[in-house]
């Protein structure tokens, strides 16, 4: 009997994958069995209430936690026990919630900050190559300024000035700017409205959506609990409480679940 033959057509492996991620600090479960996948140029919405783990999961992706067990496949390459100097070398750069600017460095130093592993730090190059020091110097200041004009043109012109001068929009757009000098893969976002106006959030947004547009391949995951931004900038959401992924799809759809619901609201409102 012949058989049917087999589709040849290739399925298209995700950017990042993760298969029953867990992490326990002594005895919290901060991710149970996680599984969750990101396809290239994607943007996904990572939500929960507070403790839910979704800081925990930025955590263990780029090497400050290792986890309890599963495993996380980034380009195919299980990164799991990879530093945090090798996981942005392999294209994985991420922003923190609370400012980790270095607000008395010029804008320019705290952007160079996030490319200090592509530098050339030896003395014999700083001392002797000044030729290609400065070259390596111009090349940044123009790395900075075009990563700064496409946020925004006034703070391209800003550079040199020290990043405390900034407002908390700019601010916030630096660390951005720190975080894709490098030319990341994936961009981890950790609550980048936190302490912005609703007018600042929504300037910020179009800035991001814009970057993203000019790197279709940019893939981004953000943690967000303003969900006019998470119904706006995402695809797809996945929404954690206490470590469980309890939820996914796009934002209409686990907006209107119910243990989507409870979770954020509680037994007694959801039932009210």
């Amino acid at each position: 009997m012949t058989q049917p033959r087999q589709s040849t057509a290739s399925v298209v492996a995700p950017l990042l994958a993760c298969h029953g991620l867990t992490m326990r600090f002594g005895g919290l479960l901060a991710l149970d069995a996680l599984d969750l996948s990101v396809a290239s140029g994607e943007i996904l919405g990572l939500i929960g209430p507070n403790g839910s783990g979704k800081t925990t999961f930025f955590n263990v992706l780029t090497g400050l936690y290792r986890p309890s067990a599963g495993r996380v496949e980034f380009g195919g390459r299980d990164i799991i026990g990879a530093s945090p100097q090798q996981v942005c070398r392999a294209g994985i750069a991420r922003t923190f919630q609370r400012s980790r600017l270095c607000l008395p460095l010029t804008v320019f130093d705290n952007v160079m900050i996030g490319n200090h592993l592509r530098l050339d730090h030896r003395v014999s190059f700083n001392v002797l190559r000044r030729g290609a020091l400065r070259r390596q110097y111009d090349e940044c200041v123009e790395a900075a300024r075009s990563l700064a004009a496409t946020f925004n043109p006034r703070l391209s012109s800003r550079l040199f000035e020290a990043a405390a001068a900034l407002d908390m929009i700019d601010r916030r757009r630096v660390e951005i700017c720190r975080a894709l000098v490098n030319a990341p893969r994936l961009l981890l976002l950790d609550e980048p409205s936190a302490g912005m106006t609703r007018g600042e959030t929504r300037e910020l947004m179009d800035d991001i959506l814009q970057i993203r547009a000019a790197r279709g391949e940019l893939t981004i995951v953000i943690i967000e609990h303003e969900m006019n931004v998470i119904e706006r900038m995402t695809e797809r959401c996945v929404v954690l409480n206490y470590g469980e992924k309890i939820a996914e799809g796009p934002f209409r759809v686990v907006a209107s679940d119910p243990a989507v619901q409870e979770a954020y609201l509680g037994q007694a409102v959801a039932e009210a």
